[in-house]
């Protein structure tokens, strides 16, 4: 695992891990993408868990990711941590490359 990825893990991982769950309940009825989201991230926060000091298989769920959010483009009718899950997604994604 590259030292920016650990890095990135230690930053975001907790933090979206608190927001995510809130953020789908608040936003899922309106951006139902984000359910996809919230399921994406748990697996990847689950991989990077399982891999412990190793480096975790998240090609797929990154892409998807990006797919999804239209490379995390903020929906303009969203809140502020909303807005922070996408730009954390995106530095995890950034270092995880």
């Amino acid at each position: 695992m590259s030292d920016g990825f650990r890095l990135a893990i230690s930053k975001y991982l907790s933090v979206l891990s608190q927001y995510v769950p809130i953020v789908d309940r608040v936003h899922g009825d309106h951006h139902p993408e984000f359910h996809e989201v919230k399921r994406l991230c748990e697996e990847i926060i689950g991989k990077i868990k399982e891999a412990g000091e190793g480096r975790p298989e998240l090609d797929n769920e990154f892409l998807r990711l990006r797919e999804i959010t239209d490379g995390y483009t903020v929906p303009d009718d969203v809140c502020e941590s909303y807005e922070a899950v996408y730009n954390m997604l995106s530095e995890l994604d950034k270092a995880y490359h």
